[in-house]
């Protein structure tokens, strides 16, 4: 059951990557309303999941936890930007 759900969090991680980088594709390109920070947002929020992301892991680890429950540790700094990308980036208006 628990790599079921690892499964579904992926997955849903995954969904909410590929709508973020439609919407914010869709910013660049002048059908939404540009936010100004939304460019250096893309990489300061990738660096700052991403070690959280490993330093949840190392911990994990190092606490003696399964590979299942290393995982999952590791995916849920990425899985909460990607949810919080993607609730802020279904707020904005088209560029009309």
């Amino acid at each position: 059951m628990e790599l079921f759900r690892l499964q579904l969090r992926t997955a849903q991680m995954l969904v909410e990557a590929q709508s973020v980088m439609s919407m914010r594709m869709l910013g660049m390109a002048g059908v939404l309303r540009p936010d100004a920070d939304e460019n250096m947002r893309m990489v300061t929020e990738k660096q700052t999941a991403f070690a959280q992301s490993g330093l949840a892991a190392i911990g994990a680890l190092m606490a003696g936890k399964t590979p299942a429950q290393v995982y999952g540790m590791a995916l849920t700094p990425i899985g909460r930007t990607t949810r919080a990308n993607s609730k802020r980036l279904t707020r904005r208006k088209t560029a009309a």
